[in-house]
C-alpha cells in the first residue's frame, strides 16, 4: 500500500500537513452487498482494521471494522451470507482532503478510531488516513532532508 507520505523527503512542516498529504490513495473498498466473509479476508490478509463501504458511485455509506465482524460472529451470524450492509457502521466519520493532520488526530483520539475515509465534497472516497499515516508524516517532518 502506497502512502503519499512515503514520497516526502523530510523536513516538511507538520503543522501544515493535511489528509491529502498523508492519506493512502489506493484503498480497498467494497459494496453493501459484499459477503462479510470477503471483508474478513481483506481485513486479515491486508492488515487493515476496517474497510469502507461505498455505493456504485464510490460514495462512502459505511465502514466495516474488525469490531463489527466480531459482533457478527458473537451473534452467530453466517459470514458467508450476511452482507456488509447488515453489519456496517452507517454514516462513518469521514474527513475532507483539506483537513489538517492535527484535526484528524483529534477525531481519531476522541472517537477511538484507527483510520478514517477521506472524501471529496460529494462524499466520494478518494483515500484513507490511518493513525500510522499521520505518525509517518510527523516522522518525516522531523527528519532532515537528504
Amino acid at each position: 500500500m502506497t502512502r503519499r507520505v512515503d514520497f516526502m523527503l523530510g523536513g516538511e512542516d507538520f503543522s501544515t500537513m493535511t489528509a491529502g498529504h498523508v492519506m493512502q490513495s489506493e484503498v480497498f473498498y467494497f459494496s453493501e452487498d459484499t459477503p462479510v466473509i470477503d471483508l474478513l479476508s481483506a481485513i486479515t490478509m491486508g492488515g487493515f482494521g476496517s474497510v469502507p463501504i461505498t455505493t456504485a458511485g464510490d460514495v462512502v455509506v459505511g465502514i466495516v471494522s474488525e469490531y463489527d465482524i466480531l459482533n457478527a460472529i458473537q451473534a452467530g451470524k453466517d459470514l458467508n451470507t450476511v452482507t456488509a450492509k447488515e453489519v456496517m457502521t452507517k454514516t462513518p466519520v469521514a474527513v475532507p482532503e483539506e483537513m489538517s493532520a492535527k484535526e484528524i488526530i483529534a477525531i481519531l483520539q476522541s472517537k477511538h478510531l484507527i483510520r478514517v475515509p477521506v472524501v471529496d465534497k460529494n462524499g466520494v472516497l478518494i483515500g484513507i488516513v490511518a493513525r500510522r499515516d499521520i505518525l509517518m508524516g510527523y516522522l518525516r517532518s522531523v527528519e532532515s532532508p537528504p
